[in-house]
């Protein structure tokens, strides 16, 4: 039961945020740059495992991978000035994911474990 509760309240707040959108970007936005999904995993991390160590370690992971997640909300606009949702849609997705392959691999060549 609190699996599905979790899963609740995630959807509602990222439907919520959607919803918002229609009705003013800039509020919508002002939500989804708040770290709410990393709030949530980390509150639901500690409150499943009552483990300090694992929610210090989500969060030095996430403020690692901060830099290359950027790389999205680059290229999305940029693209979407030439090509249509979709494509511009799926090439952000790629580009991004190509950075984080990229960036995780310079950052283990200095001994940085994520």
């Amino acid at each position: 039961m609190y699996l599905v509760i979790k899963t609740i309240l995630t959807a509602l707040i990222i439907v919520a945020i959607s919803e918002i959108a229609r009705r003013s970007s800039f509020l919508a936005g002002v939500l989804a740059s708040i770290p709410l999904i990393s709030a949530l995993a980390i509150t639901w991390l500690y409150l499943d495992t009552k483990n300090v160590r694992s929610v210090v370690d989500l969060s030095n992971s996430i403020l690692l991978l901060i830099p290359p997640s950027l790389t999205f909300f680059i290229v999305l606009p940029l693209a979407l000035k030439k090509l249509d949702f979709f494509y511009s849609f799926f090439i952000s997705i790629t580009v991004t994911a190509l950075v984080y392959f990229v960036y995780i691999s310079l950052l283990s060549r200095f001994g940085i474990r994520l």
